[in-house]
């Protein structure tokens, strides 16, 4: 295979890598124990097991957006423009998980997961520049992360206080 034709390669593993440290870190951060089970839940929250098939779909697209979108950007500068993106929505991705589960903080969470979801809505606008379908592979990342603000929304309205 020629040098070209492996640097072809070359984003579709670092996005892959990525979005599987982001996947890693944040389940790794996520403890659904004892604490977690004491919480009062929505009626309407789903199962458990849901969310990890969830982020299962959603990591991938994410990848797969970033490589179409970064192929399609005309400029190394949006490319490196588009990863700086990417890289803090990866931050704020796993602070979720550590100041709900780690911090056992639902409410900071609540404050930190707007932040969240205004930074896949920034993904979206940038990428949408480049490659539409690359923008609308990260909708149901935005729709699961405003669903999530919800049911944080509700998990503060229904145990607080914290701390």
């Amino acid at each position: 295979m020629s040098e070209g034709g492996r640097g072809r390669f070359y984003p579709v593993i670092i996005a892959a890598g990525a979005a599987i440290l982001v996947a890693s870190v944040g389940a790794a951060m996520t403890d659904i124990g004892l604490w977690y089970q004491a919480l009062a839940k929505p009626s309407w929250q789903p199962p458990d097991w849901l969310f990890g098939p969830a982020w299962t779909l959603i990591f991938p697209l994410a990848a797969l957006a970033a490589v179409t979108a970064g192929r399609d950007a005309p400029s190394q500068a949006e490319r490196r423009w588009m990863i700086g993106l990417f890289a803090a929505n990866g931050v704020l991705n796993i602070l979720w998980s550590a100041l709900f589960f780690r911090l056992r903080r639902p409410d900071w969470a609540l404050v930190e997961v707007v932040l969240l979801w205004l930074s896949v809505l920034a993904l979206i606008l940038v990428l949408r520049r480049y490659s539409r379908p690359a923008a609308l592979m990260l909708l149901p990342y935005l729709l699961w992360v405003g669903f999530a603000a919800v049911l944080n929304l509700s998990v503060v309205r229904l145990n607080a206080p914290f701390g």
